[in-house]
């Protein structure tokens, strides 16, 4: 009985699954979904008449298309995604991700021509108006320090911060044990596999000692303050954090309070 109740179960799933795949969605969330870019920008393209279904031209916002059906986009759109750019900061403290909020200044004002590293190897020349829709991809609390990624380009932030994403991102964290001696390895377990915050069991993390009070963190999520809450629930207290890798980039060499453009050849 039981085992007839679970195909039947089974078959219930697949049917759901079969007529979810053939339901129409949005143009704009199929083209996120297919990397093609962003949703904001699928529906700037769709408005100018740069996207086409099945050959057609469509410009009407909300169109829904079909999972089957193809979808194309004009030159002109992968021209003017190719201008889109994408920026590394080395955050320094004291400077929000995102919107400036209680009197601090976004991370964004620190990318003037003044403040590009010396270094940088991109041949792009600055201009202000790469500073229209400069977006965080991901966030570093105030008081944390490191690599920070600003960018234009939908595809990216998709990739760092979209529901599906499998980027990792290392950080170097100075702390400090509460209690006499040093963390127990079963609380180093824990902080790599074990612990739960807002009542979410976290995903496997890697957290290895880099000296006596260094610790490092690889993390495939970030919750807020997640790092600093992690080790409070261990009797750790975070005197110091810093971002230096994010997939295939790392902050490397660059200064505090100073930027570069990401390279070419680079990938998160």
């Amino acid at each position: 009985m039981d085992s007839a109740v679970s195909c039947i179960v089974r078959l219930l799933n697949l049917i759901l699954i079969l007529i979810t795949m053939t339901e129409p969605v949005r143009l704009s969330k199929r083209m996120s979904e297919l990397g093609l870019c962003s949703r904001r920008e699928a529906d700037e393209w769709i408005e100018k008449g740069w996207v086409r279904v099945d050959g057609k031209v469509v410009s009407v916002l909300g169109t829904k298309v079909l999972p089957d059906q193809r979808i194309s986009v004009e030159r002109q759109a992968a021209a003017e995604q190719s201008k889109r750019v994408t920026i590394l900061i080395n955050k320094p403290v004291g400077y929000v991700s995102g919107q400036a909020e209680d009197g601090y200044k976004p991370a964004v004002a620190l990318v003037e021509a003044a403040t590009r590293w010396k270094d940088d190897r991109v041949d792009t020349q600055f201009h202000p108006t790469q500073l229209r829709s400069l977006v965080p991809a991901g966030r570093l609390d105030i008081d944390s320090v490191g690599l920070l990624v600003l960018t234009q380009d939908g595809r990216i932030a998709k990739q760092l911060i979209g529901e599906d994403s499998s980027v990792d991102k290392e950080y170097l964290v100075r702390v400090q044990y509460s209690k006499p001696g040093r963390l127990p390895e079963s609380d180093l377990r824990r902080l790599n596999f074990g612990l739960s915050l807002d009542g979410k069991a976290l995903k496997p993390a890697k957290v290895v000692w880099q000296n006596e009070d260094q610790l490092s963190f690889t993390l495939r999520e970030g919750k807020k303050r997640q790092i600093r809450r992690m080790c409070e629930l261990v009797g750790l207290k975070v005197v110091g954090l810093k971002r230096v890798r994010i997939g295939g980039v790392k902050l490397g060499d660059l200064p505090p309070g100073q930027w570069r453009y990401l390279r070419p050849d680079e990938q998160f």
